[in-house]
């Protein structure tokens, strides 16, 4: 008996002791907050609005929250910070993901930039509901910010609470992940944390706000510096904030740029310029539309950034945009996007023109135009089966995307299911999931056949065999992708307290690119139900 209590207590201190290690792991990741070693701050801490001169952040802690609980985490990202999946689930980590404590190391702070908004210049915008609250050398060796969205006021807010609600957290939780499972550069998301507070929003801006539930997601990406970090002190006239800026972001952004201060900074620009094409190129692979493309919300890592009114295309129309306060100029449309991260390159450009010569200026939004027209044409070809773009090969894309547009053809669907269709006995019974309106099928059927056999002539020209195409179109060419219907039916569940649902999809986008046997359900096209129902077709900026 007394071997037997022996045993008992050893088992149980070793219990003790493992809870106590779980209860540390979120104190012993080693933090190098780069950014407010470095860069000029705010003299002045809190959340007080104010105009912020002369510095890159201002020292702010989050706001307390009533009853912090992780809803969901991902656990590649935990993985990779170093978070075992127990401590993610501890009382710890909600306390610390929810803002309602800091683990060692941690110096949170709210970054200061400014920006173009909906093509016309905002001044000083900053994190206005984010908090950063360090940099965190992860398991894997790398960079890994931690931000809290949703966290409470900062300098930044305005006029807003800085809180964001449960149904945009959830949004940018799942979107943040499906879009890295898809191949498409992006920040990450750790964490999505209930808080049990109420927030007050206005999700149609038609004056019928409600309460709804609140919530912070803790996002990651190796930095969260955008184009308007730049733009903010160059407005201002700050040559020395500007300068630090960019030789601070070059140095532990881009560490692998060698030369001279001006070598340094003209190849800085122009691999800035790359990333963004290349960005926007997957964007317009996958059929995904930003929704707010202000040069605020352009990483400098070429990253997509700042998850709010996005959307998939379902029908093919590169005339939509989810944003419906874009609904009138259609500006971040999806067809405009190229044009458009163009425009914003030019606005950073402008920023920089007091370090960087005009002509090297030029030179790098040239090369973007160069990169992205490569990058798409080559992503359009692969699409196809193909294993590069040739000559020609323009007409043969673009008389396709016409006839998606005129037949109502869902993108995802036509381009995953067109690798299974015979090419020596074409038919569009394959298709047929893709096409949401009977009629028009009938009345393109013969156009879209034809299409078909001059595909088919380019296939056979390409002379590969059958199995290299397929297996070429079904790794560009995702079976699922997050629709907002999808989303929109996670929040609904969450909201009434169940995460069984956003589970489940978060797993499924994980493979986006695998057939998955008895989850045929995700894959389908929008519900007509869904057309037109808030959250499910256009969404506003309210969070």
């Amino acid at each position: 008996s007394r071997r037997l209590g022996a045993r008992v207590a050893s088992l149980a201190l070793t219990a003790r002791g493992r809870a106590a290690r779980l209860r540390r792991a979120m104190d012993d990741l080693r933090y190098d907050n780069r950014f407010v070693r470095e860069l000029p701050g705010d003299p002045e801490e809190g959340p007080r609005v104010r105009s912020v001169t002369g510095a890159a952040w201002s020292r702010v802690l989050p706001t307390p929250v009533r009853a912090p609980r992780v809803f969901a985490f991902a656990r590649e990202v935990a993985a990779a910070i170093g978070l075992p999946d127990e401590v993610m689930r501890g009382e710890r980590a909600a306390a610390v993901l929810g803002g309602n404590a800091l683990a060692d190391g941690m110096d949170p702070i709210a970054a200061c930039y400014g920006g173009h908004q909906f093509g016309s210049w905002a001044n000083q915008l900053g994190d206005g509901r984010a908090i950063s609250l360090g940099e965190v050398i992860g398991a894997d060796g790398a960079r890994h910010e931690l931000q809290l969205k949703g966290a409470g006021p900062t300098p930044y807010s305005r006029h807003a609470d800085g809180r964001a609600v449960l149904r945009s957290s959830i949004r940018e939780f799942l979107c943040s992940e499906a879009m890295h499972h898809l191949g498409v550069p992006t920040t990450r998301a750790l964490s999505l944390v209930v808080t049990g507070d109420g927030v007050e929003r206005d999700m149609l801006y038609d004056g019928h706000p409600r309460i709804e539930p609140g919530a912070i997601v803790c996002r990651v990406a190796p930095s969260f510096v955008r184009f308007g970090t730049f733009e903010l002190p160059s407005r201002r006239g700050d040559r020395a904030l500007l300068e630090r800026l960019v030789d601070f972001t070059i140095a532990r952004d881009y560490p692998h740029l060698g030369g001279d201060v001006t070598t340094r900074r003209a190849h800085w620009f122009e691999q800035v310029c790359v990333r963004t094409a290349r960005l926007v190129a997957h964007w317009m692979r996958v059929g995904f539309v930003h929704g707010v493309m202000n040069t605020d919300n352009m990483s400098v890592l070429g990253l997509t950034l700042d998850y709010g009114p996005y959307g998939w295309l379902e029908p093919f129309d590169p005339g939509w945009t989810p944003n419906t306060t874009d609904a009138r100029t259609r500006r971040y449309r999806y067809g405009a996007q190229p044009a458009v991260a163009h425009w914003n390159l030019g606005r950073l450009a402008e920023a920089l023109s007091p370090l960087v010569s005009e002509r090297v200026l030029e030179a790098g939004l040239e090369v973007y135009r160069d990169v992205f027209a490569r990058t798409h044409r080559d992503m359009t070809a692969h699409k196809l089966g193909l294993p590069r773009a040739e000559e020609g090969d323009d007409a043969l894309f673009d008389e396709l995307f016409a006839l998606l547009h005129a037949a109502e053809v869902d993108m995802t669907l036509f381009f995953r299911d067109l690798a299974r269709v015979d090419l020596e006995a074409p038919t569009l019974v394959p298709l047929d999931g893709a096409f949401y309106d009977p009629a028009l099928r009938a009345r393109h059927e013969g156009a879209v056949l034809a299409w078909i056999a001059r595909y088919a002539d380019r296939v056979r020209r390409a002379a590969e065999p059958d199995a290299a195409r397929v297996a070429r179109m079904n790794a560009a060419n995702p079976r699922f992708v997050l629709r907002n219907y999808l989303a929109a039916e996670a929040i609904e569940r969450a909201e009434a307290g169940e995460a069984g649902r956003l589970e489940e999809l978060l797993d499924v986008l994980r493979r986006p690119y695998d057939e998955q046997p008895g989850k045929e359900a995700f894959a389908a096209r929008r519900p007509e139900w869904a057309r037109s129902r808030p959250g499910s077709s256009m969404l506003s900026c309210s969070s």
